[in-house]
């Protein structure tokens, strides 16, 4: 008797609901949450971005304060003044600003306007977003000094700009040569060529041979994209 109640028990199952069988239920709708403003991701404080201007370009800035002033105040929603004591040009973020790398894309243009680069040109930082500026000095590439340094700076420009000209246009880049320093504004890979063209010519290579190499790196780079 004793194990017949055991098999008994043992053969017991347990009822289960309708409502556990049936398919499950719809899961809930996936929430929607609106675009955060550039204060509200950094807990409503105000950013800040200083850019020092060289007493250079503090003519040129002057001259082109509203070309500076529009795109940025308008388009991108970033304040923006000149501070005539120290010198800087400063930004900060709004309520209204859209996005906060707006902020680091205005210092960018506004820095790539102090290292003499065209307001037309510099513009581009604001509206693409892989676009670098790469500086370099001639002397990091080669020691020079006196006539030879003269010499490498003539080379790199050319006859009225022209051997500047054919390396930036076959190179889709921006190019300001400012006493040693070499500032190039293009994307990664422009940039790399650009450089590469302009080393050789400073470490004394003929500008047909730099022609030529940079011709067919070029129309290679065409055919890939």
């Amino acid at each position: 008797m004793e194990s017949n109640k055991a098999t008994s028990s043992s053969m017991v199952v347990e009822a289960v609901p309708s409502e556990m069988n049936s398919a499950p239920a719809s899961l809930p709708t996936k929430p929607k949450f609106e675009p955060l403003m550039a204060h509200e991701m950094s807990d409503g404080r105000v950013q800040f971005r200083n850019v020092y201007v060289p007493p250079h370009r503090y003519s040129p800035l002057k001259k082109l304060w509203l070309d500076i002033y529009t795109p940025v105040y308008e388009q991108m929603k970033i304040d923006i003044r000149m501070n005539l004591k120290a010198r800087k040009v400063e930004l900060k973020t709004r309520q209204d600003t859209p996005d906060v790398s707006n902020l680091q894309k205005c210092a960018d243009f506004v820095h790539a306007f102090m290292l003499g680069f065209e307001v037309i040109d510099a513009i581009a930082l604001l509206r693409m977003d892989e676009l670098y500026v790469e500086s370099f000095d001639i002397k990091d590439v080669k020691t020079l000094h006196g006539e030879h340094l003269s010499r490498t700076k003539g080379r790199l420009s050319g006859k009225g700009g022209t051997t500047k000209f054919k390396i930036e246009n076959a190179t889709k880049t921006r190019i300001v040569i400012a006493d040693t320093k070499i500032h190039i504004l293009g994307s990664f890979v422009n940039i790399k060529l650009a450089r590469y063209s302009l080393c050789r010519l400073i470490l004394g290579s003929p500008a047909g041979k730099v022609y030529s190499k940079l011709r067919a790196v070029s129309a290679r780079l065409a055919e890939r994209f």
